[in-house]
């Protein structure tokens, strides 16, 4: 069995309201190899996005702990977790969140500059003709459609080689047919690459291309494997 790369236990997130504690997330546990996917499923409010948030290092628990390629998220400080997320992590969103001041191949280009790759550009080029846009590498996003932009998203999100890449709603903006070549794409490179894909979808055809499911419910696991 291959080592775990991302690993969670007794996951719990409360914060304070008007009515007292609010439990946002509440005793979720799971373990991921490498290569592994998992999707997050769950209706508006049901803590998906929170638990991403956890399990990559944005957010820190009210209780339990994350272990991220190796490393203990809750004994670090947030530069500390920012470090571990720049080496190890890549991030998709709905919104695509592209620099508009930028075109596609310097979006692509600039997590691997901030990486000091001397190649930044030869692998930047070499991803986006991977994803189709081999074409369009100077054109900026306003240019492009909101296909073209997630693609240039997914790019970039694979670029410095993550081991882990989340995946917010990442086919949310797009119409049936294009969402439908994303996630081709994004299960395409997480063979090729041996990256571990977590997800958070209302899309149950994208849930189930995954190998294991979360789903919650007012912040509880009502289904899917955990650890």
């Amino acid at each position: 069995m291959s080592a775990s790369i991302l690993n969670a236990r007794n996951l719990s997130k409360v914060v304070p309201s008007a009515e007292g504690e609010l439990v946002i997330l509440e005793d979720l546990s799971l373990d991921l190899a490498k290569g592994d996917s998992l999707a997050i499923v769950g209706t508006s409010g049901s803590g998906k996005s929170t638990l991403l948030g956890l399990l990559a290092g944005l957010d820190l628990p009210s209780t339990g702990e994350v272990r991220l390629a190796g490393n203990l998220l809750g004994s670090l400080d947030e530069d500390q977790r920012a470090r571990v997320r720049a080496e190890h992590v890549g991030f998709v969103f709905q919104s695509f969140q592209l620099l508009d001041s930028l075109n596609a191949l310097e979006n692509v280009m600039l997590p691997l500059e901030l990486h000091g790759r001397p190649d930044a550009e030869a692998q930047a080029t070499r991803l986006l003709d991977r994803v189709g846009l081999g074409s369009r590498l100077h054109h900026y996003p306003r240019q492009l459609s909101g296909g073209e932009q997630q693609r240039v998203a997914v790019a970039r999100a694979f670029a410095a080689e993550p081991d882990v890449l989340f995946a917010d709603e990442p086919t949310g903006n797009l119409d049936s047919h294009t969402g439908a070549t994303i996630t081709e794409l994004l299960f395409e490179l997480n063979r090729e690459r041996g990256t571990t894909l977590v997800l958070v979808t209302h899309d149950e055809r994208l849930a189930h291309r995954c190998q294991h499911s979360i789903r919650l419910e007012a912040g509880r696991q009502i289904s899917g494997q955990s650890a």
